[in-house]
């Protein structure tokens, strides 16, 4: 089952262009080095400066598995201490997991429709 880890912050004004080439990086960094799909997102409404990474795992155990290979990586943990420290407002970031929910299986309407008669 998918997860998807969404994680939203504000980017320093005064950082802005510095925090937007770090964050194109480490979007980068996790596509080529790891085995999930980040992607950034952009205010279309609500404030300017609030952006969100969104992560997409194949499940639960592969998540974990990922962030664990990350924290253990000394050039991942350069990029985003940089990102953390000096590019987004402290206490801004938050972060929500989701799951996909699954398709309802054929067989399982067969058999609701089967009880009814």
């Amino acid at each position: 089952m998918t997860v998807y880890v969404y994680q939203t912050f504000q980017m320093k004004q005064d950082k802005f262009n510095e925090g937007l080439e770090n964050l194109t990086a480490i979007k980068n960094f996790r596509n080529e080095k790891y085995e999930h799909k980040v992607d950034i997102l952009t205010p279309i409404t609500g404030e300017d400066h609030t952006y969100a990474l969104l992560s997409t795992y194949e499940g639960l155990a592969e998540m974990e598995l990922q962030n664990k290979k990350m924290f253990d990586d000394e050039e991942y943990l350069k990029l985003i201490s940089e990102f953390f420290l000096e590019n987004i407002a402290q206490g801004s970031m938050n972060t929500q997991f989701y799951r996909s929910m699954p398709d309802k299986k054929k067989e399982d309407k067969d058999e609701k429709d089967k009880k009814k008669e």
